[in-house]
């Protein structure tokens, strides 16, 4: 469903520096690595939101920066984003920023009342109660309540791939949790194909098919999770340690 092929992106310094990598159709597929390595920015490379310098990126057989005219558009129309921080519109209420995941051409002529319907059951389908929230605008939320309104609208358009960027960034253990069984429940119910690039490694290693890790923007690992766990790679045992060792600082565990 996605390829990536020798992706090479430069910005003061090299970030990726020739990722190939395959996400199979209907996978729950997680991306790990130090902060710095491009994971962020290879997610974003999949819609042309950062353009390579090199490489190509194919979805559902289709390339993204080489398939003629129309081609960057129709990606997008297959993919919902969820941003890191949401990304909502600060003067937006819910259901404004939640109807912006529709795409342009289909929104200007869909009647208000399939819009209404179509914002609702997004709102239901990330467990908010869409009468209590609909006129709220970002502020007036809680940092949970933000990144659900945030995957909202990315499932609104009815994509068949869900991007992930850090979705559990800033939110407490309880809440990660939360977000994690809903990215699984949100994959398996609307049947999508999910990449989820994460710092919460051992969620990721419970929720995923298969995983894999940059380094230096490089693939340094690529497999199942149980392959990941019982590496015998110094590189990718020493970020499993690292990151035993801050989830554990994090939930106030002795390390």
């Amino acid at each position: 469903m996605i390829e990536y092929r020798q992706v090479h992106k430069r910005f003061d310094h090299p970030v990726l520096a020739g990722v190939d990598l395959t996400v199979e159709s209907g996978e729950m597929f997680a991306l790990f690595g130090p902060s710095g390595t491009g994971k962020s920015v290879l997610l974003k490379t999949t819609i042309a939101l950062v353009t390579p310098d090199r490489g190509d990126v194919r979805i559902d057989g289709e390339s993204v920066y080489y398939g003629g005219d129309g081609a960057l558009e129709r990606a997008r129309r297959k993919v919902g984003y969820v941003f890191q921080n949401a990304a909502l519109f600060d003067s937006f209420n819910v259901f404004d920023n939640v109807g912006m995941g529709i795409p342009e051409d289909q929104l200007k002529r869909m009647p208000r009342m399939e819009l209404a319907r179509r914002v609702w059951n997004a709102l239901e389908l990330v467990n908010l109660e869409p009468d209590e929230v609909l006129s709220k605008i970002p502020s007036e939320l809680s940092g949970g309540m933000r990144k659900r309104v945030g995957i909202a609208r990315a499932i609104i358009g009815r994509p068949e791939i869900l991007l992930w960027d850090e979705p559990t960034t800033g939110l407490d253990p309880i809440n990660t949790a939360a977000v994690e069984r809903l990215i699984v429940r949100l994959s398996d119910n609307l049947e999508v194909t999910s990449l989820v690039v994460t710092h919460d490694i051992e969620g990721g290693l419970l929720i995923c098919d298969r995983v894999a890790m940059l380094d230096a923007g490089r693939l340094r690992f690529c497999g199942t999770p149980d392959e990941f766990r019982r590496s015998d790679d110094p590189v990718v045992q020493a970020f499993q340690d690292r990151a035993a060792a801050e989830r554990a600082l994090d939930i106030g565990e002795p390390r």
